[in-house]
């Protein structure tokens, strides 16, 4: 064993030893009071948080199921379903409506030439147009302002259908 790879152990043990000593001066134990508390002040800063929201203590705590099922999913449903019915001939790349968000590839509509594409983001569970922000592309760019509102006024019609239907079982 040289010299220098010696020097390079006895140096790593000292500072493993002078590390380990290193317990309660820089971080203070607390209470749980006080652990309780920054918690709360953390969490009064999180923009969006309610009031009275649950902490998530560990991981596992995620797999547990204690969320209200009416605010989990926070999308229309008239409106996800009548997006669903409006763009079928679009092949369905992925779906999440937890967050309301459709993805489609292109596709062509019946009767039509060009191919096109979509996103939907159905982002309120309330039935309004203000819920519904839609995403149309052909290959080429963007559509026209006048193309998209014609789809999402088609989308907006069918979900009030699906409503009125509903209400009348």
């Amino acid at each position: 064993m040289t010299f220098y790879s010696f020097s390079r152990i006895a140096t790593l043990a000292i500072l493993t030893s002078a590390l380990a000593g290193c317990g309660g001066g820089l971080f203070p134990e607390r209470s749980p009071e006080d652990r309780q508390a920054v918690i709360e002040r953390q969490n009064a800063n999180i923009p969006g948080r309610e009031e009275g929201a649950r902490n998530r203590s560990t991981i596992w705590d995620l797999f547990n199921n204690d969320d209200d099922p009416n605010t989990t999913v926070a999308v229309n449903k008239y409106i996800w379903q009548a997006s669903l019915e409006i763009l079928n001939f679009l092949p369905i790349q992925s779906v999440d409506p937890f967050s309301g968000v459709i993805v489609t590839g292109y596709g062509t509509p019946p009767g039509g030439g060009r191919a096109y594409r979509a996103t939907v983001y159905v982002q309120d569970p309330a039935l309004d147009a203000r819920s519904l922000k839609l995403a149309l592309n052909t290959r080429g760019g963007p559509v026209d302002a006048a193309t998209t509102r014609a789809v999402e006024d088609a989308i907006l019609t069918r979900a009030r259908q699906l409503r009125i239907r509903d209400s009348k079982l």
